[in-house]
């Protein structure tokens, strides 16, 4: 029995001002017509059914994320009393497949707001991962193919073959490394024994919750509090320790494979990342009710229904919203974070 738990708890400051509290990142529509969450359950529908897709956000987020997902039983929208990373996530995502499915049942952890533009090829991989962690009991991490030296990914350094399952070729990882200067990342896409770590998962719910009562023991009796009392959720929740699932689990686990694919994937990090998805317009690439340029190349511009004039401009980011307007050099999409501090710190939080 298969499971996807969805992780949607994210913020998305980087996409401000399209991504708000309410209104994150993953509703926003990047790479296609829907959303990037509607994205990633559509493409798990050949293999898994909406009855057996759990997403786990925040309470600020929550209308918002159901509203995308409206064929998603009510109850597999599961609320974080509070965000507290990424494990905590996995931990009690485990719980919940392990009382519905069992503990053999299989679940994929899989972010909300990536874009994948050759799903098939990820199921593929999706399902080599499931039938590898339910014969070996270990826990499989996707590797994306690098295209290029990333210094923004970690990598996973490649170990042994580890055999085929599902007609696809997965490798034991050796090692977690965190994510490299430009000459390191040079290094490890020449050599050929590095991927990038996309942060998905496969792994049986029973498998994770055995690394977490070795590795994130205070953790493991909080989620076994949880899995013995629903009720206790909201406080148990703040046992639970505030980490990664890749630093608190996967890095310190011997027994971890990976699955290398190359799903055409991107993390859609920033706007400039996203820039690469967009159409071509006349000033660079955008999503625009039309844009008249003169003298203006390499911009992005978000601006669904407007409208947009470019002229004697180049490299620029420009994203509008129906309350805030974000022009920037694109090369400094990265920033985008210390607006949105500055806006909770100066008076007008009600903007993020």
């Amino acid at each position: 029995m298969m499971y996807a738990l969805i992780m949607a708890g994210g913020r998305g400051a980087r996409f401000w001002p399209r991504s708000r509290r309410a209104f994150p990142k993953q509703c926003v529509a990047i790479g296609g017509p829907d959303s990037l969450i509607r994205q990633t359950v559509d493409r798990l529908a050949p293999m898994i059914s909406p009855e057996h897709i759990l997403v786990i956000t925040g309470p600020d987020m929550v209308d918002a994320i159901a509203a995308q997902l409206p064929d998603l039983p009510a109850e597999n929208i599961l609320v974080e009393p509070q965000g507290r990373n990424t494990a905590p996530c996995v931990g009690w995502g485990a719980v919940e497949v392990a009382r519905r499915g069992g503990e053999d049942a299989v679940m994929m952890v899989l972010p909300a707001d990536h874009v994948i533009t050759a799903p098939e090829i990820l199921r593929d991989s999706l399902a080599g991962a499931a039938a590898a962690a339910v014969e070996t009991g270990a826990l499989v991490t996707l590797g994306i193919t690098p295209t290029h030296p990333e210094t923004g990914y970690g990598y996973l350094e490649l170990g042994d073959e580890a055999g085929q399952w599902a007609g696809q070729s997965l490798r034991v990882v050796s090692r977690f490394q965190e994510k490299p200067d430009a000459t390191t990342a040079a290094q490890y896409v020449a050599s050929g024994r590095h991927l990038w770590n996309a942060g998905m998962f496969v792994f049986t719910a029973g498998a994770v919750l055995s690394a977490f009562a070795a590795h994130l023991p205070r953790s493991a009796v909080a989620l076994r509090r949880i899995a013995a009392d629903p009720g206790s959720l909201a406080e148990a929740w703040g046992e639970l320790e505030a980490t990664s699932i890749d630093f608190g689990i996967m890095e310190r686990v011997d027994n971890i494979l990976t699955a290398p694919c190359d799903p055409g994937w991107s993390d859609v990090g920033s706007w400039s990342a996203a820039g690469a998805l967009l159409p071509e317009d006349a000033g660079g690439r955008g999503e625009t009710l039309r844009t008249l340029s003169i003298d203006a190349a390499d911009n992005i511009t978000y601006a669904p229904g407007k409208v947009v004039a470019l002229i004697g401009v180049s490299g620029l980011a420009v994203v509008d919203a129906d309350d805030a307007l974000l022009v920037m050099d694109a090369s400094r999409a990265q920033e985008v974070r210390d607006i949105v501090t500055m806006l909770e710190t100066t008076g007008l939080p009600h903007l993020t």
